[in-house]
Order: structure tokens, then C-alpha cells, then sequence
């Protein structure tokens, strides 16, 4: 049985659009068994512990931060557009900060 939350699914699609180059990081030999990061190097960009990444990406987490939710499209490269789309995927819609003005693009 698949259990993979609507906010998983966007995590896990987001994440296998990057690769470790997009984001500065090394790259351990050529073949990776899931496209793009891997759960641990986003949980790294976005300065939570694998295991919190995770269960957000499994469903088991829906809660998260505003801070959190920040720091995730910070690591995986969000459009304005998408990281509203995040906000709107998870539990905390009513806490949606004002956007910088800032895009989230890679530098």
C-alpha cells in the first residue's frame, strides 16, 4: 500500500529534479538508486535531521514549521509558486510568512 502524503509526493518530485552538482555538493560515484538527492543531502541543505526529512516525505510528519518549510524550499530550489504550493501541502497554512522578494533560484 502506497501512503505517500500529497506533501511527500511534492518532496520526493522536487528533490529527484536535483542533482548533488545543482546544489554544491560531492558527487559518491555515478550511480545513485533514486534519481536526483537523496533524502539525507536535502535533510543536509535544509538543516534537519534525516530521520525529520523522512517521515515529512513518508507522511508521517505534516506539521512542520514555517522556518522549516523555509529552509526545505531554500534546499531544493522553489519557485515563489511552488514554495506557496509547499505552505499550502502542509499543516500549517495559517502561518504563511510574507515572501522577501528574494527568489529562492540557485545562486
Amino acid at each position: 500500500m502506497d501512503r505517500t502524503s500529497p506533501l511527500g509526493a511534492f518532496l520526493k518530485a522536487r528533490r529527484a529534479r536535483l542533482s548533488p552538482d545543482d546544489v554544491g555538493l560531492p558527487r559518491y560515484g555515478d550511480r545513485r538508486r533514486v534519481p536526483g538527492l537523496r533524502r539525507e543531502e536535502v535533510a543536509l541543505l535544509a538543516g534537519v535531521s534525516a530521520g525529520y526529512y523522512t517521515r515529512l516525505e513518508q507522511g508521517r510528519q505534516a506539521n512542520a514549521s514555517p522556518e522549516v518549510l523555509d529552509a526545505l524550499a531554500r534546499a531544493l530550489h522553489l519557485s515563489p509558486a511552488e514554495r506557496d504550493h509547499l505552505y499550502d501541502l502542509s499543516s500549517t497554512t495559517g502561518h504563511r510568512p510574507a515572501v522577501s522578494g528574494t527568489p529562492t533560484s540557485p545562486r
